[in-house]
C-alpha cells in the first residue's frame, strides 16, 4: 500500500492533468471500480477519484498501473476540501457519489455528503447541465437527499436507472443480499 501511495500517486495526480477534456470528481472512490468502469465507458472525460481510505485509493493506484488509463486520475484525501479550495465555479461536469457513508445516527447527519452546505458548494462547482449521480442502501439518506435536491431550484431530477456502465461492488452485494433497496439518484445542475 506504501509504495502505491508514494510511487505512484504522483504518476496518477490531478497536476499531472492536460485539463482540454471535462472532469467528473467521483467521492469516495473506495478501489475505484466505478471510476475506472465510467472512465472505460467515457473516454472523453476525465475522472478524478478520491478517497480518504488509503488502501482503496492504493488499489485503484496500483489497477492504474496495470492498466494505464490517460483519463483517471487518484487522490487520497477529503473530497471537499478539493471540492472547496482547488476547483473553481463551473469546473465540474459531474460529480459522482456511490455509497458514501449514511452516518445514520441523526447526531452524525450533519457529516453526511449531501446535506444544504455541501449542496450549495456543489451546484457552485457543476458546470450548467452537470451531473450528481448517487446511489444509496440508506432508505433515510436516499429520502433525505432527494428532499435537498428536489427543493433546489438550481437542480432538476430524481430517481433514475441504474448506470449501465457501473459494476455492483462487493458493498452493494452484500446490501442486496440483506434485502435493502438501493436507491439511484440522478440530477442535472440547471443553467444560470
Amino acid at each position: 500500500m506504501r509504495r502505491a501511495l508514494d510511487e505512484l500517486a504522483p504518476r496518477f495526480s490531478p497536476r499531472r492533468r492536460g485539463g482540454d477534456r471535462p472532469l467528473v470528481l467521483e467521492v469516495g472512490c473506495g478501489n475505484g471500480e466505478a471510476a475506472l468502469a465510467f472512465a472505460d465507458a467515457h473516454p472523453e472525460l476525465d475522472v478524478l477519484a478520491m478517497d480518504v481510505h488509503a488502501p482503496g485509493v492504493a488499489q485503484l493506484l496500483l489497477a492504474l498501473e496495470d492498466e494505464p488509463r490517460d483519463n483517471v486520475f487518484a487522490v487520497h484525501g477529503d473530497a471537499l476540501e478539493v471540492l472547496d479550495d482547488e476547483l473553481g465555479p463551473g469546473s465540474l461536469h459531474g460529480v459522482h457519489a456511490f455509497f458514501p457513508d449514511p452516518w445514520p445516527k441523526a447526531r452524525h447527519h450533519k457529516r453526511r455528503l449531501v446535506r444544504p452546505d455541501v449542496v450549495e458548494l456543489l451546484a457552485d462547482r457543476l458546470a450548467a447541465g452537470g451531473a450528481l449521480l448517487l446511489a444509496t442502501d440508506a432508505d433515510d439518506y436516499a429520502a433525505a437527499a432527494r428532499e435537498l435536491l428536489d427543493a433546489d431550484p438550481r437542480f432538476a431530477g430524481g430517481p433514475a436507472d441504474r448506470p449501465a456502465w457501473r459494476p455492483r461492488t462487493t458493498y452493494e452485494a452484500k446490501a442486496v443480499a440483506a434485502g435493502r433497496a438501493v436507491h439511484e439518484l440522478a440530477y442535472r445542475r440547471a443553467a444560470g
